[in-house]
This record gives structure tokens, sequence and C-alpha cells, in this order.
């Protein structure tokens, strides 16, 4: 479906890398590429090796780390300090393949933990730590997506191009909305990714009522910026 939409890029995570022999003749059969995937933290640092081969078996360029459970989150700014150390050295083996290596934000590093912000010291752990910013959690925070875009210029891979319905809406898809239908401001936010020289936007919906909708309209309103 994505394919016949005219999409020729996506985005894979966890389930796609149990055969990547699999996913390759799926993507191939679609004429997609894969250059940006979602491997969870735990795999990077236990099996480094194996999460490389699969990244370049499936062509992808940029590993990203997407999510750490709140049973792990950090409570201290000296707690977040030592988990973005700890990204650093998880990306060391990542790079070392000649790789990238990113972190994916949610809220919840976007809410200030003793004045600190931990998405700030994740950022600044390592030259090495690039940053897929996802527009929509940054607005779902109570922050400005324009002002991460300037804020991080030069650290950003790739952007998730989601959409936050208005208040009230949507309840059945959690909130979301497909691009360009919901509140964020796309104009404002497409100059600020144009000046940080974001050149990968990924579209996302967390919980799409129609995949098919979802998809073909979100891509017409990202064809439009």
């Amino acid at each position: 479906m994505l394919a016949e939409l005219g999409i020729t890029e996506v985005e894979g995570f966890g389930p796609y890398f149990e055969d990547p022999s699999r996913t390759a003749v799926m993507l191939e059969a679609n004429n997609l590429k894969m250059p940006t995937a979602h491997f969870s933290l735990d795999f990077v640092e236990n099996n480094p090796e194996r999460a490389v081969e699969t990244a370049k078996a499936l062509g992808i360029q940029v590993v990203v780390i997407p999510f750490l459970a709140s049973s792990d989150r950090p409570t201290t700014a000296a707690g977040w300090k030592s988990f973005s150390e700890r990204l650093a050295k998880a990306s060391e083996p990542i790079v070392a393949a000649g790789l990238q290596f990113a972190w994916h934000n949610h809220e919840f590093e976007l809410s200030p933990v003793e004045g600190v912000m931990p998405l700030d010291l994740i950022a600044a752990a390592s030259e090495d730590i690039g940053i897929e910013l996802d527009l929509a959690w940054v607005k779902v925070a109570g922050q400005d997506p324009v002002q991460w875009l300037e804020r991080l210029s030069g650290k950003i891979v790739a952007v998730h191009v989601k959409d936050v319905a208005p208040q009230g809406e949507n309840k059945d898809e959690d909130g979301w909305s497909d691009v360009g239908h919901g509140i964020l401001d796309w104009a404002a936010i497409k100059r600020a990714m144009d000046t940080a020289g974001v050149e990968r936007y990924i579209i996302e919906h967390d919980k799409p009522s129609d995949h098919k909708r979802m998809a073909t309209r979100s891509l017409a309103s990202v064809r439009a910026f």
C-alpha cells in the first residue's frame, strides 16, 4: 500500500529484525528502502555485532534508540547524565562500523529534572549521538517544535512529522492526527527544518484508525510543504 502511494522509504523496528532476510525480500519486492530504524538499547548494548550486521543487511544507515521504559527513567539530573554517558558508550561500535547513531524523543525527555532538560544532556553527551526529533511529542510536552529545531540544529538526523488533534478530538486515535490535519504550525516548522538542515521526514501516527487514509493524507501534506 505504501509503495502504491509513492513512498520509497520506511523506518523499521524490532519485529522486522527477527528475520532480516525476509524483511530484505519484502523491501525489494516493493521498491522500498529502510535508511533509518529503531533498535532497542538492550539489543545494541548486548549484541552490537548483530545490530550492525542487521543494519547492514537491510541498508540501514541510522541506528535509532527510541525509548526508555518509565521504570528505567532517571529521576535526577545526575541520573540523566549517567544515562547519556551510557548512550555515548553504546554508540561506539555502531559508529565504528560506519553507521550513524541517534536518540528518538518522546515527551519525558522534555520535562526538566532539577532544572536540566534530559534531551539537552543526551544531545551533549557525544558528538556521535544524533537526534531524531519527534515534533508531535515536543508539542505534547508543552514545548515549541520550532525552538527545539533551532536548539538542536546540527544534531538532527531526521524528524518524525506527526500531528496532534485539537483538544478532545480523535479520542479513538489517542488524540493524534494525520499530518496537516492537527494543531501543529507546519509552515513555521518547515522553515525551521530547512534552517536546521533537516533532510529526512518520517511520517508517523501512533494509532491510526485507517492506515491508508493516514498515509495518503499525511503524504499529501508533507509534499505540500
